[in-house]
């Protein structure tokens, strides 16, 4: 899976940056819910007086996701030979 990364400043010029964001395909069931999830997690943290430097949205998915669901978007397909 391809993960992404934001930076940008908040209203006082404090710069942050959002790790971990999945790229998903455009016929992927859980686009429109990450899309919601993100823009309610940087409002959160614009809303913030003293945001911290580094966010990871993973984490966040991973505290308000039902497990399940979480599993399934960031599974990993089994390796072979260790590869």
């Amino acid at each position: 899976m391809l993960l992404k990364s934001l930076e940008f400043k908040t209203n006082v010029g404090q710069k942050v940056k959002v790790m971990e964001i999945p790229v998903l395909e455009e016929d992927s069931k859980y686009k429109f819910m990450i899309q919601v999830r993100l823009q309610t997690f940087l409002t959160s943290i614009c809303r913030e007086k003293f945001p911290k430097k580094c966010y990871s949205f993973k984490d966040y998915l991973k505290k308000v996701m039902k497990w399940p669901d979480y599993e399934q978007l960031f599974k990993v397909g089994e390796l072979k030979n260790n590869a």
